[in-house]
């Protein structure tokens, strides 16, 4: 993520919210896990990846997904031209009523801790993607961590050593998860110490937009709503 990069924690709330919708779709349908895994056909844990909004699946999965939910009609809708304009000569063309303005306004909800899981989750992703391509980074968050083991006992300790665990052996869905777990690990994780300060800053500015609300629509560029 670099300085110009203003979408990336707004991308990623949206596809966490997919997922959460995805989920209470299907049990809202009486579907468990292993039916929908299997009408979809794919495993349990790629199921679970969808409906935790991870990026990693491909569009294709979560397609079948919302294929066999009733909500790909929605996606469909994204990817034709329904609110492209017309092609030239046409009658669409030549007419003289406006096109609808189609806005939408995204934001978080602060009062169920969303915006924090967030924001925690954002800067964790950007500090593995770097760790990944810089082993220095993941030197350094594991001195940084040895020196908070070796300053004594504390509430943390346990998550302290688990984290040597997923430094060592690059365990990272173990803290980017959206478990109970994972945000505990987040909350004690000396992965973001590896951050420059811009970035960091840039992280928390998106975020700080989306608790006002992102506008998404024609002829807008994203902004806060009014």
């Amino acid at each position: 993520m670099n300085a110009l990069d203003h979408t990336a924690v707004l991308e990623r709330h949206l596809l966490l919210q997919l997922g959460d919708r995805l989920k209470r779709l299907r049990k809202a349908q009486g579907l468990g896990t292993v039916a929908m895994a299997q009408r979809a056909g794919i495993s349990r844990t790629t199921l679970s990846a969808v409906e935790a909004g991870d990026p990693g699946p491909s569009i294709g999965t979560y397609l079948r997904v919302m294929s066999i939910l009733g909500v790909a009609g929605e996606l469909a809708l994204l990817a034709g031209d329904t609110l492209q304009p017309p092609p030239p000569d046409t009658a669409a063309a030549r007419s003289r009523r406006a096109r609808p303005a189609v806005q939408l306004i995204v934001s978080a909800d602060d009062t169920r801790h969303q915006i924090q899981d967030l924001q925690s989750l954002a800067l964790h992703e950007e500090a593995v993607r770097r760790v990944r391509a810089d082993p220095a980074l993941l030197r350094q968050a594991q001195a940084t961590l040895e020196r908070w083991l070796q300053g004594g006992p504390s509430r943390s300790s346990s998550l302290w050593k688990e984290w040597q665990t997923i430094l060592a052996q690059g365990q990272w869905r173990k803290a980017l998860g959206r478990t109970r777990r994972a945000q505990e690990l987040r909350q004690a994780s000396p992965l973001t110490t590896v951050l420059p300060d811009a970035v960091r800053q840039n992280i928390l500015a998106q975020v700080s937009e989306l608790r006002k609300g992102v506008v998404l629509g024609d002829d807008m560029s994203n902004g806060a709503a009014p």
